[in-house]
Protein backbone atom coordinates (compact mmCIF):
# COMPACT_ATOMS: atom_id res chain seq x y z
CA UNK A 1 0.00 0.00 0.00
CA UNK A 2 2.59 2.25 1.46
CA UNK A 3 4.56 1.55 -2.76
CA UNK A 4 0.96 2.72 -4.50
CA UNK A 5 0.55 5.43 -2.26
CA UNK A 6 4.23 6.80 -2.70
CA UNK A 7 4.01 6.74 -6.37
CA UNK A 8 0.56 8.22 -6.17
CA UNK A 9 1.92 11.31 -4.39
CA UNK A 10 4.55 11.79 -6.45
CA UNK A 11 2.35 12.00 -9.85
CA UNK A 12 0.01 13.92 -8.29
CA UNK A 13 2.37 16.69 -7.62
CA UNK A 14 3.90 16.49 -10.74
CA UNK A 15 0.42 16.53 -12.63
CA UNK A 16 -0.83 18.96 -10.96
CA UNK A 17 2.15 21.72 -11.22
CA UNK A 18 2.61 21.02 -15.01
CA UNK A 19 -0.96 21.95 -15.30
CA UNK A 20 -0.49 25.06 -13.39
CA UNK A 21 -3.37 23.58 -10.88
CA UNK A 22 -1.38 24.62 -7.87
CA UNK A 23 2.00 26.45 -6.92
CA UNK A 24 5.33 24.28 -6.68
CA UNK A 25 5.02 25.33 -2.74
CA UNK A 26 1.59 24.87 -2.11
CA UNK A 27 1.89 21.50 -3.56
CA UNK A 28 5.02 20.74 -2.06
CA UNK A 29 3.56 20.94 1.40
CA UNK A 30 -0.07 20.61 1.17
CA UNK A 31 0.07 16.87 -1.32
CA UNK A 32 2.36 14.90 1.15
CA UNK A 33 0.56 16.45 4.29
CA UNK A 34 -3.02 15.01 2.35
CA UNK A 35 -0.90 11.52 1.57
CA UNK A 36 0.49 11.00 5.13
CA UNK A 37 -3.43 11.41 6.70
CA UNK A 38 -4.38 8.72 3.92
CA UNK A 39 -1.60 6.34 5.39
CA UNK A 40 -2.88 7.01 8.85
CA UNK A 41 -0.26 8.64 10.22
CA UNK A 42 -1.22 11.96 10.57
CA UNK A 43 -0.39 12.28 13.99
CA UNK A 44 3.35 12.20 13.09
CA UNK A 45 3.21 14.85 10.41
CA UNK A 46 4.97 17.51 12.54
CA UNK A 47 7.62 15.11 13.48
CA UNK A 48 8.17 14.56 10.02
CA UNK A 49 8.55 17.83 8.35
CA UNK A 50 10.58 19.10 11.64
CA UNK A 51 12.96 16.37 10.72
CA UNK A 52 12.71 17.01 6.76
CA UNK A 53 13.35 20.97 7.79
CA UNK A 54 16.09 19.69 9.69
CA UNK A 55 17.50 17.94 7.23
CA UNK A 56 17.46 20.70 4.66
CA UNK A 57 18.22 23.66 6.90
CA UNK A 58 21.97 23.53 5.61
CA UNK A 59 21.25 23.51 2.30
CA UNK A 60 18.62 26.67 2.72
CA UNK A 61 21.19 28.80 4.76
CA UNK A 62 23.71 27.68 2.11
CA UNK A 63 21.25 28.95 -0.93
CA UNK A 64 20.37 31.67 1.16
CA UNK A 65 23.70 32.92 1.37
CA UNK A 66 25.17 32.07 -1.92
CA UNK A 67 22.66 34.01 -3.78
CA UNK A 68 23.37 37.26 -2.21
CA UNK A 69 27.16 36.88 -2.37
CA UNK A 70 26.42 35.77 -6.23
CA UNK A 71 23.99 38.96 -6.13
CA UNK A 72 26.97 41.25 -4.76
CA UNK A 73 29.63 39.98 -7.00
CA UNK A 74 27.02 40.27 -10.38
CA UNK A 75 26.21 43.21 -8.77
CA UNK A 76 29.69 44.89 -8.85
CA UNK A 77 30.47 43.68 -11.98
CA UNK A 78 32.96 40.15 -11.48
CA UNK A 79 30.65 38.42 -14.82
CA UNK A 80 30.76 41.62 -17.32
CA UNK A 81 33.43 40.26 -19.17
CA UNK A 82 31.90 36.69 -19.06
CA UNK A 83 28.97 38.24 -20.56
CA UNK A 84 31.05 40.59 -23.24
CA UNK A 85 32.37 37.18 -24.45
CA UNK A 86 29.23 35.21 -24.56
CA UNK A 87 27.65 38.20 -26.53
CA UNK A 88 30.82 38.29 -28.78
CA UNK A 89 30.30 34.85 -29.61
CA UNK A 90 26.76 34.56 -29.84
CA UNK A 91 26.17 37.99 -31.96
CA UNK A 92 22.46 37.70 -31.61
CA UNK A 93 21.99 34.41 -33.24
CA UNK A 94 19.59 32.26 -30.84
CA UNK A 95 21.67 29.04 -32.12
CA UNK A 96 24.91 30.54 -30.81
CA UNK A 97 22.94 31.94 -27.53
CA UNK A 98 21.40 28.77 -26.70
CA UNK A 99 25.48 26.87 -27.22
CA UNK A 100 26.55 29.47 -25.02
CA UNK A 101 24.63 28.67 -22.68
CA UNK A 102 25.31 24.64 -22.69
CA UNK A 103 29.14 25.70 -23.10
CA UNK A 104 28.77 28.82 -19.92
CA UNK A 105 26.85 26.30 -17.57
CA UNK A 106 29.18 23.37 -18.30
CA UNK A 107 32.44 25.45 -17.42
CA UNK A 108 30.70 26.99 -14.40
CA UNK A 109 29.85 23.54 -12.80
CA UNK A 110 33.18 22.74 -12.44
CA UNK A 111 32.67 24.21 -9.08
CA UNK A 112 30.89 20.95 -8.98
CA UNK A 113 27.43 23.40 -7.14
CA UNK A 114 24.71 23.64 -9.15
CA UNK A 115 22.91 26.67 -7.16
CA UNK A 116 26.06 28.78 -8.18
CA UNK A 117 26.59 27.43 -11.83
CA UNK A 118 22.73 28.61 -12.27
CA UNK A 119 22.87 32.01 -10.43
CA UNK A 120 26.44 32.70 -12.80
CA UNK A 121 24.23 31.49 -16.07
CA UNK A 122 20.96 32.85 -15.70
CA UNK A 123 22.49 36.12 -14.61
CA UNK A 124 24.70 36.11 -17.97
CA UNK A 125 22.02 34.81 -20.36
CA UNK A 126 19.14 36.19 -19.28
CA UNK A 127 19.24 40.08 -20.75
CA UNK A 128 19.95 38.01 -24.33
CA UNK A 129 17.31 35.81 -23.77
CA UNK A 130 14.69 38.49 -23.08
CA UNK A 131 15.86 41.23 -25.22
CA UNK A 132 15.36 38.84 -28.21
CA UNK A 133 12.32 37.23 -27.30
CA UNK A 134 13.79 33.33 -27.14
CA UNK A 135 11.83 30.89 -25.28
CA UNK A 136 13.08 30.99 -21.49
CA UNK A 137 12.49 27.24 -20.98
CA UNK A 138 15.16 26.71 -23.50
CA UNK A 139 17.75 28.04 -21.63
CA UNK A 140 16.83 26.88 -18.11
CA UNK A 141 16.15 23.23 -19.76
CA UNK A 142 19.95 23.66 -21.73
CA UNK A 143 21.43 24.74 -18.51
CA UNK A 144 19.81 22.14 -15.89
CA UNK A 145 21.10 19.19 -18.42
CA UNK A 146 24.34 20.28 -18.84
CA UNK A 147 24.67 20.97 -15.20
CA UNK A 148 23.39 17.36 -14.59
CA UNK A 149 25.62 16.06 -16.54
CA UNK A 150 29.01 17.80 -14.98
CA UNK A 151 27.35 17.08 -11.43
CA UNK A 152 28.99 13.58 -12.00
CA UNK A 153 32.69 15.12 -10.90
CA UNK A 154 33.83 13.34 -7.79
CA UNK A 155 33.33 16.79 -5.80
CA UNK A 156 30.03 17.36 -7.16
CA UNK A 157 27.96 15.04 -4.80
CA UNK A 158 26.86 11.56 -6.59
CA UNK A 159 30.24 9.95 -7.23
CA UNK A 160 31.24 10.34 -3.95
CA UNK A 161 28.21 9.02 -2.27
CA UNK A 162 28.38 5.93 -4.74
CA UNK A 163 32.17 5.60 -3.63
CA UNK A 164 30.67 5.44 -0.03
CA UNK A 165 28.03 3.61 -0.18
CA UNK A 166 30.01 0.67 -1.89
CA UNK A 167 33.20 1.71 0.01
CA UNK A 168 35.13 2.78 -3.22
CA UNK A 169 37.19 5.09 -4.54
CA UNK A 170 35.57 8.03 -5.97
CA UNK A 171 38.75 8.04 -8.88
CA UNK A 172 38.28 4.37 -9.80
CA UNK A 173 34.72 5.39 -10.53
CA UNK A 174 34.56 8.73 -11.66
CA UNK A 175 37.75 8.36 -14.27
CA UNK A 176 37.01 5.66 -16.37
CA UNK A 177 33.14 7.00 -17.10
CA UNK A 178 35.37 10.21 -18.34
CA UNK A 179 34.62 9.27 -22.32
CA UNK A 180 31.23 8.43 -21.66
CA UNK A 181 30.40 11.67 -19.69
CA UNK A 182 32.01 13.45 -22.49
CA UNK A 183 29.68 11.95 -24.58
CA UNK A 184 26.72 12.80 -23.16
CA UNK A 185 28.16 16.84 -23.16
CA UNK A 186 28.54 16.34 -26.65
CA UNK A 187 25.09 15.50 -26.97
CA UNK A 188 23.82 18.55 -24.46
CA UNK A 189 25.74 20.71 -26.98
CA UNK A 190 23.77 18.73 -30.13
CA UNK A 191 20.55 19.63 -27.92
CA UNK A 192 21.60 23.25 -28.24
CA UNK A 193 22.39 23.45 -31.78
CA UNK A 194 19.00 21.51 -32.36
CA UNK A 195 16.81 23.70 -29.98
CA UNK A 196 19.19 27.03 -31.27
CA UNK A 197 18.03 26.30 -34.63
CA UNK A 198 14.23 25.64 -33.55
CA UNK A 199 14.75 29.38 -31.87
CA UNK A 200 16.23 30.72 -34.99
CA UNK A 201 13.64 29.64 -37.18
CA UNK A 202 11.32 31.08 -34.80
CA UNK A 203 13.01 34.19 -34.70
CA UNK A 204 14.71 35.03 -38.10
CA UNK A 205 18.43 35.71 -38.29
CA UNK A 206 19.14 38.72 -35.83
CA UNK A 207 21.77 41.19 -36.05
CA UNK A 208 22.57 43.00 -32.86
CA UNK A 209 21.51 46.28 -34.40
CA UNK A 210 18.07 44.96 -35.33
CA UNK A 211 16.96 42.57 -32.65
CA UNK A 212 13.42 42.78 -31.56
CA UNK A 213 12.89 45.81 -33.64
CA UNK A 214 9.58 44.38 -34.87
CA UNK A 215 6.18 44.91 -35.20
CA UNK A 216 5.63 49.07 -35.56
CA UNK A 217 8.01 51.63 -36.74
CA UNK A 218 8.03 53.46 -32.86
CA UNK A 219 11.36 54.68 -32.02
CA UNK A 220 13.78 52.02 -30.56
CA UNK A 221 15.35 52.83 -27.22
CA UNK A 222 18.77 51.53 -27.16
CA UNK A 223 19.68 49.63 -24.03
CA UNK A 224 23.38 48.30 -23.19
CA UNK A 225 24.09 44.63 -21.84
CA UNK A 226 27.27 43.89 -20.70
CA UNK A 227 30.18 46.31 -20.37
CA UNK A 228 31.13 46.96 -24.28
CA UNK A 229 30.10 49.15 -26.17
CA UNK A 230 29.15 49.26 -30.09
CA UNK A 231 28.34 45.38 -31.22
CA UNK A 232 26.96 44.76 -27.66
CA UNK A 233 24.17 47.08 -28.16
CA UNK A 234 21.00 45.44 -28.60
CA UNK A 235 17.74 47.88 -30.24
CA UNK A 236 14.68 47.51 -28.20
CA UNK A 237 11.61 48.50 -29.88
CA UNK A 238 8.80 49.04 -27.00
CA UNK A 239 5.53 49.03 -29.22
CA UNK A 240 6.77 45.49 -31.06
CA UNK A 241 4.46 43.04 -31.60
CA UNK A 242 5.10 39.81 -29.51
CA UNK A 243 6.55 36.65 -30.99
CA UNK A 244 7.69 35.11 -27.44
CA UNK A 245 6.50 33.65 -24.49
CA UNK A 246 4.82 34.71 -21.30
CA UNK A 247 6.56 33.77 -17.87
CA UNK A 248 9.17 31.56 -19.91
CA UNK A 249 6.85 28.90 -21.86
CA UNK A 250 8.34 27.61 -24.69
CA UNK A 251 7.52 29.86 -27.70
CA UNK A 252 7.47 27.18 -30.04
CA UNK A 253 4.45 25.55 -28.16
CA UNK A 254 2.59 28.17 -26.55
CA UNK A 255 2.28 30.87 -28.21
CA UNK A 256 2.33 34.72 -26.64
CA UNK A 257 -1.37 36.33 -25.78
CA UNK A 258 -1.53 39.62 -26.25
CA UNK A 259 -1.61 40.48 -22.39
CA UNK A 260 1.60 38.17 -22.36
CA UNK A 261 3.04 40.50 -24.57
CA UNK A 262 1.88 43.77 -22.57
CA UNK A 263 3.09 42.19 -19.42
CA UNK A 264 7.02 41.11 -20.78
CA UNK A 265 7.07 44.65 -22.32
CA UNK A 266 6.43 46.50 -19.33
CA UNK A 267 8.62 43.73 -17.28
CA UNK A 268 11.14 44.64 -20.10
CA UNK A 269 11.11 48.53 -19.77
CA UNK A 270 12.51 48.02 -16.54
CA UNK A 271 15.25 45.61 -17.39
CA UNK A 272 18.63 47.19 -18.34
CA UNK A 273 20.93 43.91 -17.54
CA UNK A 274 24.22 44.22 -16.55
CA UNK A 275 24.17 47.86 -17.58
CA UNK A 276 27.80 49.04 -17.74
CA UNK A 277 26.98 52.45 -16.06
CA UNK A 278 25.37 51.21 -13.35
CA UNK A 279 26.37 52.68 -9.46
CA UNK A 280 27.10 49.08 -8.09
CA UNK A 281 30.05 48.73 -10.29
CA UNK A 282 33.65 48.60 -8.38
CA UNK A 283 36.06 48.48 -11.17
CA UNK A 284 39.09 48.87 -8.28
CA UNK A 285 38.17 46.22 -6.74
CA UNK A 286 37.60 43.45 -9.60
CA UNK A 287 40.21 41.59 -8.67
CA UNK A 288 39.84 41.44 -5.18
CA UNK A 289 36.38 39.98 -5.51
CA UNK A 290 37.83 37.95 -8.04
CA UNK A 291 40.42 36.60 -5.56
CA UNK A 292 37.69 35.94 -3.09
CA UNK A 293 35.43 34.40 -5.16
CA UNK A 294 38.06 31.71 -6.73
CA UNK A 295 39.24 31.20 -2.97
CA UNK A 296 35.78 30.66 -1.72
CA UNK A 297 35.51 28.22 -4.81
CA UNK A 298 38.90 26.16 -3.84
CA UNK A 299 37.81 25.96 0.23
CA UNK A 300 34.62 24.10 -1.38
CA UNK A 301 36.19 21.85 -3.50
CA UNK A 302 38.86 21.35 -0.73
CA UNK A 303 36.03 21.22 1.73
CA UNK A 304 37.96 23.42 4.72
CA UNK A 305 34.51 24.23 5.89
CA UNK A 306 30.75 23.16 5.18
CA UNK A 307 29.92 25.26 2.33
CA UNK A 308 26.92 26.99 4.02
CA UNK A 309 29.91 28.85 6.63
CA UNK A 310 31.89 29.58 3.83
CA UNK A 311 29.04 31.28 1.65
CA UNK A 312 28.01 32.92 4.94
CA UNK A 313 32.02 34.51 5.53
CA UNK A 314 31.98 35.37 1.91
CA UNK A 315 28.94 36.92 1.58
CA UNK A 316 29.79 39.04 4.67
CA UNK A 317 33.32 40.08 3.72
CA UNK A 318 31.66 40.67 -0.05
CA UNK A 319 29.58 43.45 1.52
CA UNK A 320 31.61 44.86 3.93
CA UNK A 321 34.58 45.85 1.14
CA UNK A 322 32.49 46.06 -1.81
CA UNK A 323 29.74 48.17 0.20
CA UNK A 324 31.21 49.59 3.56
CA UNK A 325 28.22 52.42 4.65
CA UNK A 326 25.07 50.90 5.81
CA UNK A 327 22.88 52.16 3.91
CA UNK A 328 24.34 50.70 0.55
CA UNK A 329 24.29 47.05 2.38
CA UNK A 330 20.83 47.35 3.21
CA UNK A 331 20.43 48.24 -0.44
CA UNK A 332 21.90 45.41 -1.77
CA UNK A 333 20.81 42.70 0.75
CA UNK A 334 16.58 44.45 -0.17
CA UNK A 335 17.86 43.96 -3.83
CA UNK A 336 18.48 40.30 -3.93
CA UNK A 337 15.87 39.55 -1.07
CA UNK A 338 12.97 38.55 -3.73
CA UNK A 339 15.28 35.68 -4.91
CA UNK A 340 16.58 34.64 -0.79
CA UNK A 341 12.68 34.50 -0.11
CA UNK A 342 11.81 32.42 -3.35
CA UNK A 343 14.40 30.21 -2.98
CA UNK A 344 14.85 29.86 0.50
CA UNK A 345 10.72 29.17 1.06
CA UNK A 346 10.56 26.49 -1.91
CA UNK A 347 13.51 24.74 -0.27
CA UNK A 348 11.53 24.43 3.24
CA UNK A 349 8.41 23.55 1.55
CA UNK A 350 10.24 20.27 -0.16
CA UNK A 351 11.25 19.95 3.28
CA UNK A 352 7.46 18.94 4.07
CA UNK A 353 7.53 16.67 0.78
CA UNK A 354 10.71 14.96 1.80
CA UNK A 355 10.20 14.31 5.17
CA UNK A 356 6.70 12.77 4.77
CA UNK A 357 8.43 10.51 2.00
CA UNK A 358 11.18 9.22 4.17
CA UNK A 359 9.02 9.75 7.44
CA UNK A 360 6.21 7.14 6.21
CA UNK A 361 8.63 4.24 4.84
CA UNK A 362 7.29 5.29 1.60
CA UNK A 363 10.40 5.64 -0.39
CA UNK A 364 12.22 2.43 1.32
CA UNK A 365 8.99 0.20 -0.17
CA UNK A 366 9.16 2.37 -3.56
CA UNK A 367 12.83 1.03 -3.73
CA UNK A 368 11.82 -2.15 -2.68
CA UNK A 369 9.19 -3.29 -4.82
CA UNK A 370 11.63 -1.63 -7.96
CA UNK A 371 14.35 -3.69 -7.00
CA UNK A 372 12.09 -6.96 -6.33
CA UNK A 373 10.22 -6.57 -9.63
CA UNK A 374 13.49 -7.51 -11.50
CA UNK A 375 13.55 -10.48 -13.30
CA UNK A 376 16.22 -13.04 -11.86
CA UNK A 377 17.16 -13.93 -15.67
CA UNK A 378 18.59 -10.03 -15.23
CA UNK A 379 21.22 -10.95 -12.64
CA UNK A 380 24.20 -11.10 -15.35
CA UNK A 381 23.28 -7.43 -16.64
CA UNK A 382 22.81 -5.73 -13.33
CA UNK A 383 25.00 -2.92 -14.25
CA UNK A 384 22.53 -2.19 -17.45
CA UNK A 385 19.22 -2.40 -14.72
CA UNK A 386 21.02 -0.34 -12.30
CA UNK A 387 21.26 2.25 -15.05
CA UNK A 388 18.10 2.55 -16.65
CA UNK A 389 16.80 2.89 -12.52
CA UNK A 390 18.71 5.42 -11.83
CA UNK A 391 17.06 7.54 -14.61
CA UNK A 392 13.73 7.47 -12.72
CA UNK A 393 14.62 6.80 -9.37
CA UNK A 394 17.08 9.92 -8.95
CA UNK A 395 14.63 11.63 -10.55
CA UNK A 396 11.78 10.85 -7.83
CA UNK A 397 14.35 10.14 -4.88
CA UNK A 398 17.30 12.14 -3.55
CA UNK A 399 20.72 11.43 -4.23
CA UNK A 400 21.01 10.49 -0.36
CA UNK A 401 17.82 7.85 -0.53
CA UNK A 402 18.79 6.59 -3.84
CA UNK A 403 22.74 5.54 -3.36
CA UNK A 404 22.58 4.55 0.46
CA UNK A 405 19.34 2.80 -0.17
CA UNK A 406 19.10 1.26 -3.36
CA UNK A 407 22.66 0.77 -4.76
CA UNK A 408 23.52 -1.30 -2.16
CA UNK A 409 20.74 -3.16 -2.92
CA UNK A 410 21.34 -3.61 -6.51
CA UNK A 411 25.64 -3.79 -5.82
CA UNK A 412 24.59 -7.13 -3.74
CA UNK A 413 22.20 -8.58 -6.25
CA UNK A 414 24.70 -7.77 -9.13
CA UNK A 415 27.49 -9.60 -7.17
CA UNK A 416 25.32 -12.50 -6.63
CA UNK A 417 25.98 -13.20 -10.57
CA UNK A 418 29.77 -11.61 -10.79
CA UNK A 419 28.83 -8.08 -11.52
CA UNK A 420 31.09 -5.42 -10.04
CA UNK A 421 30.05 -3.28 -7.42
CA UNK A 422 32.51 -0.45 -9.38
CA UNK A 423 30.07 -1.02 -12.85
CA UNK A 424 27.31 -0.76 -10.38
CA UNK A 425 28.28 2.47 -9.09
CA UNK A 426 29.24 4.18 -12.55
CA UNK A 427 25.94 2.87 -14.13
CA UNK A 428 24.46 4.65 -11.06
CA UNK A 429 25.30 7.72 -12.45
CA UNK A 430 23.66 7.35 -15.35
CA UNK A 431 20.51 9.50 -14.24
CA UNK A 432 22.15 12.59 -13.09
CA UNK A 433 20.72 14.39 -16.26
CA UNK A 434 17.22 13.90 -15.25
CA UNK A 435 18.01 14.55 -11.41
CA UNK A 436 18.53 18.15 -11.32
CA UNK A 437 15.33 18.88 -12.86
CA UNK A 438 13.50 17.04 -9.71
CA UNK A 439 11.52 18.64 -7.38
CA UNK A 440 13.93 17.54 -4.59
CA UNK A 441 16.38 19.27 -6.20
CA UNK A 442 16.91 22.88 -4.56
CA UNK A 443 19.29 24.07 -6.89
CA UNK A 444 16.84 23.77 -9.70
CA UNK A 445 14.32 26.53 -8.06
CA UNK A 446 17.12 29.05 -8.09
CA UNK A 447 17.19 28.23 -12.15
CA UNK A 448 13.34 28.49 -12.95
CA UNK A 449 13.07 31.64 -10.18
CA UNK A 450 16.25 33.66 -11.01
CA UNK A 451 14.88 32.83 -15.11
CA UNK A 452 11.16 33.34 -14.11
CA UNK A 453 10.29 30.35 -15.52
CA UNK A 454 7.19 27.93 -14.34
CA UNK A 455 8.47 25.14 -12.60
CA UNK A 456 5.67 22.91 -14.46
CA UNK A 457 6.99 24.82 -17.78
CA UNK A 458 10.46 23.67 -16.93
CA UNK A 459 9.89 19.94 -16.30
CA UNK A 460 7.35 19.85 -19.38
CA UNK A 461 9.89 20.92 -21.59
CA UNK A 462 13.21 19.45 -19.74
CA UNK A 463 12.34 15.83 -18.76
CA UNK A 464 12.36 14.15 -22.17
CA UNK A 465 15.74 16.24 -23.49
CA UNK A 466 17.48 15.59 -19.87
CA UNK A 467 15.91 11.77 -19.92
CA UNK A 468 17.16 11.10 -23.52
CA UNK A 469 20.57 13.11 -22.56
CA UNK A 470 20.66 10.22 -19.63
CA UNK A 471 20.38 7.49 -22.00
CA UNK A 472 22.75 8.62 -24.36
CA UNK A 473 25.38 8.31 -21.26
CA UNK A 474 24.02 4.54 -20.66
CA UNK A 475 24.42 3.70 -24.10
CA UNK A 476 28.04 5.26 -24.14
CA UNK A 477 29.18 3.72 -21.19
CA UNK A 478 28.33 0.34 -23.01
CA UNK A 479 29.94 1.00 -25.74
CA UNK A 480 33.50 2.03 -24.16
CA UNK A 481 32.75 -1.32 -21.85
CA UNK A 482 33.14 1.25 -18.73
CA UNK A 483 29.03 -0.97 -17.58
Amino acid sequence: MLTILGFAMIATFLVLIMLKKMSPIAALVLIPALFCVAVGQGAKLGDYVIDGVGNLAPTAAMLMFAIVYFGVMIDVGLFDPIVRGILRFCKADPMRIVVGTAVLAAIVSLDGDGSTTFMITVSAMYPLYKRLKMSLVVMTGVAATANGVMNTLPWGGPTARAATALKLDAGDIFVPMIPALGIGLAAVLLLAVVLGRRERKRLGMLTLDEALATGTAAEPETVLVGAGGGSDRIRKNSGGAGTGTGAGGDAAEHPATDEDTDEDADEDEGFKGLDPDRATLRPKLYWFNAGLTIALLTAMIMELMPIPVLFLLGAALALTVNFPHMPDQRARIAAHADNVLNVSGMVFAAAVFTGVLSGTGMVEHMADWLVGAIPDGMGPHMAIVTGILSIPLTYFMSNDGFYFGVVPVLAEAGAAHGVSPLEIARASLVGQPLHMSSPLVPAVYVLVGMAKVEFGDHTRFTVKWAALTSLVVLCAGLLFGII
